[in-house]
């Protein structure tokens, strides 16, 4: 009977080492596929009406030119998209500006590329514009007087500049410091009249933010430096160049959207999916991809302190951001 027992622990044993060898193999099987196989997060629709839009035609340039596997990791969030970069699941994401504020600064992905504007820039400059005849000089001079955004929490329209002031001593948060809305209790407290319009409002947007202005609506417009040539060419609202002074200095740069990857998995295969991207710039293929898939004219390499810190530095003062970007993202 001993001998009987022996042998069946033996049996035990052996089956157990036979399913511990398998999971190994398993495991090693599943890893060299891994290690192969390139996923991009994205957006994926079950029909598309222009069939050059689907970013299967990324997914099989890609592939092309890296020699790797590349699949498509359906997201349905920019949070869902940096939430699979931080857990491995994908190996890069196209974000924008909030998303990549909230992936550098809360999680520690990072700005490889970044897509380009009509004009190869990657970047815009929010700045303030005053009427000439304005007796306001400086940024330190725009407390009780008129204001013009183009609307609630736009970038270069309120949340560059306000966290500008606000970084700089300029202006006092008033209200908890951890809620949003203090941002619109910070901007009534700080000027006379604000003008924070809605999609569809007259004064709404870079144009209608900057009409606001001319108009006297306003005293000054929170808009970009290259307002007027956007905006003037064919308003008649418009007053000549030299009507208008926009304030020193700049609020800074807002980005274009990011595409960012988790440098914790740095590697051979990151190295390719990045020198395979900014090659799409160069074949009439590429372009096509650019313009149709990624909407944009071409792809420049940059890195988060290069793209995001501009933006960063200035959003980080506004009450509540990260937890309004987080929840955002979330939906």
């Amino acid at each position: 009977m001993e001998w009987m027992r022996l042998s069946k622990s033996g049996i035990v044993v052996a089956l157990l080492f036979a399913a511990a060898f398998a999971g190994c193999l398993g495991g090693g099987d599943a890893a060299e596929e891994d290690a192969n196989t390139i996923r991009i997060a994205f957006t994926i629709k079950d029909d598309y009406d222009d069939p050059d839009v689907n970013p299967q035609h990324l997914a099989d340039y890609i592939a092309s030119e890296t020699g790797y596997n590349v699949e498509l990791f359906p997201i349905a969030s920019d949070n869902a998209a940096i939430e699979a970069l931080r857990f491995g699941h994908a190996d890069v994401a196209f974000l924008d500006g909030g998303a990549g504020f909230v992936a550098w600064k809360s999680h520690g992905l990072e700005a490889v590329l970044a897509d380009q504007k009509s004009d190869g820039s990657t970047a815009y400059t929010a700045a303030a514009w005053v009427r000439n005849s304005s007796d306001i000089t400086s940024l330190d001079q725009l407390a009780g007087k008129n204001a013009c955004h183009t609307g609630w929490l736009k970038s270069a329209g309120m949340l560059m500049p306000m966290g500008y002031l606000i970084g700089n001593g300029l202006v006092q948060v008033q209200g908890p410091t951890d809620e949003i809305e203090s941002l619109r209790t910070t901007i009534e407290a700080h000027f006379g009249q604000v003008s924070i319009p809605e999609k569809g409002d007259l004064y709404y947007g870079y144009d209608g933010a900057f009409r606001c202005m001319t108009e006297g609506e306003g005293d000054v417009a929170f808009v970009k430096t290259s307002s007027f040539g956007d905006h003037c060419e064919s308003n008649a609202w418009c007053l000549d160049r030299d009507e208008y002074r926009i304030l020193e200095p700049h609020f800074g740069q807002v980005p274009s959207h990011p595409i960012m990857v988790n440098l914790d998995d740095a590697g051979p295969k990151q190295d390719a999916l990045i020198t395979a991207l900014l090659s799409l710039n160069d074949s009439p293929e590429g372009q096509a991809i650019l313009e149709s898939v990624l909407n944009t004219p071409g792809l420049t390499e940059v890195t988060s302190e290069s793209h995001l810190g501009s933006y960063s530095d200035n959003i980080e003062h506004i009450p509540g951001i990260t937890a309004y970007f987080e929840d955002k993202y979330d939906d």
